[in-house]
């Protein structure tokens, strides 16, 4: 495939190397450089590849020229790659996406910006990905279903039709969305459980089939500002 668009990866984690491995032999991008924050530098090199501060990062490499990939997970229930995915498009990145040639996505999905879907999804008609989201490998998106920006879907999900999963949400593996069922901002969906019901935002749903935990989403995550 030809190398034609120039990226920086944000993130020298397991994600970001993983995604290295992706946008260099799935897809139109070199990858030149990494990034990070100033105060998480440890490497100089990754994959041979210089690791700049971020506080630097518009400076060495011009975002006239260079796309940016922000590689995060979920930490804090997504509030970092969050931070970061803002910060860079404040700098005037543009964020690539980076869609599997192994999933399935059909032609009119719209798709945000620093959109992540690796091997085996299936993205069906009419749905929509907004920006900053991660569909990690396996998962079903049903028809004209939306999964709001800074999501963050492990695997092997299944999503039914005409769902609605609530920004900065985490679903973990095998969970499921029963049909017309939409979950708030801030939910965790927890490993295995069944989705029947609509769920307010900043829940913690786990089992299948129980009640919402007592416990809110965003103190499981320790995040500190709500």
């Amino acid at each position: 495939m030809e190398k034609n668009r120039k990226l920086v990866i944000v993130g020298s984690g397991e994600f970001g190397r993983i995604a290295f491995e992706y946008f260099t032999y799935d897809s139109n991008y070199e990858v030149v450089a990494f990034s990070v924050e100033r105060d998480f530098l440890q490497d100089t090199v990754i994959e041979g590849c210089p690791v700049v501060p971020l506080d630097e990062l518009a400076q060495r490499f011009d975002p006239k020229e260079h796309d940016v990939y922000v590689a995060v997970t979920y930490t804090q229930l997504n509030r970092v790659r969050t931070r970061l995915f803002k910060s860079v498009k404040g700098l005037g990145y543009r964020c690539a996406s980076y869609v599997s040639s192994r999933a399935f996505v059909w032609r009119n999905v719209e798709l945000g910006e620093n959109v992540f879907i690796f091997e085996n999804n299936v993205v069906q008609p009419f749905c929509k990905i907004e920006d900053n989201v991660v569909l990690w490998s396996g998962n079903h998106i049903g028809h004209r279903s939306v999964v709001e920006a800074n999501c963050y879907l492990s695997s092997h999900i299944v999503v039914s039709g005409y769902c609605e999963i609530g920004s900065s949400s985490f679903v973990g593996v095998n969970a499921t969305f029963a049909d017309n069922v939409a979950i708030g901002p801030d939910c965790l969906i927890g490993m295995a459980s069944t989705v029947n019901r609509n769920l307010e935002g900043g829940k913690v749903w786990t089992g299948s089939p129980v009640e919402a935990s007592r416990i809110p989403s965003l103190r499981y995550f320790k995040v500190k500002e709500v």
